[in-house]
């Protein structure tokens, strides 16, 4: 409670300060709008449907992109972890792209995909799989080897010591991964947004671009902040809890 107190009460200081920042004059409301200014765009986008609409388009292939990369990456991480040549070979591969920025990957998308979804699904599923694989991987190595001495001595053997003992014990480090692609999703969705211009939907990224091209700073930061609190929302109620909760399970955490 006293945390929550704490984050409220710093963000309406920094309200009060952007507020005092756009009324002194010093810049154009071009470049630093009011406060007031963004909230009227975001209650008459709510109230002609253009950010509820672009909201749900958004959702839409952010989930779908982001559960692909996570079905893929989690065996990936398991496989690399499991076999040396695989982290020599994939691992490293992985470790590369996974630093590669995502919106790399949209010229690759359009040229072969064209302006479609699948582009953009494309661009959300390689921002997500290589980093989930690598935590995965990561999870996996930092098993302590005596869980599976341990196991094997009562009959375990295989896949079984695997699905049994190996993949539970590196969950908290899984768990990580995939709030971690969570956010890697988010970026690689909002340039695939951004870049691809289709007709089958107007997301948030479509919204932002739009607004930068008809210098409306109102639009631009008021989009800006809903996809600031989607991401505080979603790490707060889905993965911060479930985090702990495994953290604790598994003796993981500081006392």
């Amino acid at each position: 409670m006293k945390r929550t107190f704490t984050a409220v009460l710093f963000f309406f200081c920094l309200l009060v300060v952007w507020d005092r920042l756009a009324a002194s004059g010093r810049w154009s409301p071009v470049l630093l709008p009011p406060p007031m200014a963004v909230l009227d765009y975001l209650r008459g986008a709510v109230d002609d449907g253009t950010l509820l609409q672009a909201l749900w388009v958004t959702t839409k292939r952010l989930l779908l992109g982001y559960v692909i990369g996570v079905a893929a990456g989690v065996p990936l991480g398991l496989f690399t972890a499991r076999f040396e040549w695989a982290y020599d070979t994939l691992g490293v591969i992985g470790l590369g792209l996974q630093a590669l920025p995502s919106v790399c990957w949209v010229p690759l998308s359009l040229i072969w995909f064209g302006q479609t979804e699948v582009a953009m699904l494309f661009v959300v599923v390689m921002g997500t799989i290589w980093s989930v694989a690598l935590a995965t991987d990561n999870g996996v190595k930092n098993v302590p080897p005596i869980f599976a001495r341990a196991a094997q001595t009562m009959g375990s053997r295989g896949l079984h010591t695997w699905i049994k003992v190996i993949l539970p014990a590196s969950l908290p480090f899984i768990v990580s991964g995939i709030k971690q692609g969570w956010a890697f999703a988010w970026r690689s969705l909002m340039a695939a947004e951004i870049y691809v211009t289709i007709l089958t939907g107007f997301g948030l990224g479509q919204l932002l671009n739009y607004g930068r091209d008809l210098h409306a700073m109102d639009q631009v930061i008021g989009i800006m902040l809903i996809i600031v609190v989607i991401g505080l929302l979603a790490d707060k109620i889905l993965f911060s809890p479930w985090e702990r909760f495994l953290h604790r399970r598994w003796g993981t955490v500081r006392s």
